[in-house]
């Protein structure tokens, strides 16, 4: 039987491998159109470029999802339950105090955000605060300060700008192509001009693959902290599974934030081998998935 920490060791692991290959493929990418073009500089200008891009996305990421959400900040006096369990796993975790919000919207759901423990804040909705109990909201809370102290802002962050960054990059070398741009002999290197048109195709949708892929992880990852935060994995798996039950979608989704929140705010409901399909294509595992690996659990 998997403890806590094997679980949340090997999704560290996991994580941070996904995170280097992603690293790889943008370097291998901006490789390959700097030398194609006979300009050095494209690959000097792209790490520059994602650097910058990751910087501010993730330096004013609360702001955006905030307002995105339309979320409000609550204090104590307001929701003293909600505001006393955020406090309370707060000091147990170890982490400063975050900003508490509410989002007026029926869909359960909650999410995360805020580029340091120091500026984090933590945001349910109405829907979550009425079907669920004192301790299955714990566990909500505890995996959503999972993301803060595993830093998943600042990883997410980092993964959503590169996947976006190479698509930029195969959009410019395909124009580049088109127009006819480029210092290499097209003429006598067509293995190179095929290979640089496959990768094209191929290259935004291997990045926005990894990209969710490192999500999912992240999901897996927050859930093992945030039980081994209450020592009480059940809490959070009967959470999951009556936010997984709603079938209500929230009204404000954006793809930009889905990532963030405990559960796909579009609450798709595919099944059998569309499920399977539709899995690699999500930013989060299956609910049934993180439930019985919850339920698996040994807390000593």
């Amino acid at each position: 039987m998997a403890t806590l920490y094997t679980q949340q060791s090997n999704n560290v692991t996991k994580t941070f491998m996904l995170m280097g290959v992603f690293m790889m493929f943008v370097i291998a990418i901006c490789y390959y159109v700097s030398w194609y073009l006979d300009n050095p500089a494209i690959l000097y200008i792209g790490a520059v470029f994602a650097m910058v891009s990751s910087v501010g996305s993730y330096w004013y990421s609360d702001k955006v999802v905030l307002s995105m959400t339309g979320a409000r900040q609550i204090s104590k006096e307001q929701a003293p339950e909600l505001y006393n369990i955020v406090e309370n796993l707060a000091i147990t975790a170890g982490l400063p105090m975050p900003k508490v919000f509410i989002v007026e919207d029926p869909s359960p759901n909650a999410f995360a955000t805020g580029r340091d423990p120091e500026h984090a804040v933590v945001a349910v909705t109405t829907g979550l605060l009425q079907i669920l109990d004192r301790t299955e909201l714990e566990g909500v809370v505890a995996h959503e300060l999972s993301h803060v102290g595993n830093r998943d802002m600042l990883v997410m962050t980092v993964a959503v700008v590169l996947a976006g960054f190479i698509a930029i990059i195969a959009d410019f070398f395909s124009r580049s192509l088109m127009y006819g741009g480029g210092g290499r002999d097209r003429d006598r290197s067509p293995l190179f001009l095929i290979l640089g048109i496959v990768g094209i195709i191929l290259a935004p949708i291997a990045a926005k693959l990894m990209q969710l892929a490192i999500s999912r992880k992240r999901e897996y990852l927050a859930d093992a902290t945030g039980a081994l935060l209450t020592r009480y994995p059940e809490g959070l798996a009967s959470a999951l599974e009556k936010i997984s039950n709603s079938g209500i979608p929230m009204r404000k989704a954006s793809h930009a934030t889905a990532h963030l929140f405990i559960s796909d705010p579009y609450k798709s409901d595919k099944k059998g081998v569309m499920e399977k399909i539709g899995s690699l294509f999500a930013t989060h595992p299956p609910a049934a998935d993180r439930i019985r690996i919850l339920r698996g659990m040994d807390t000593q």
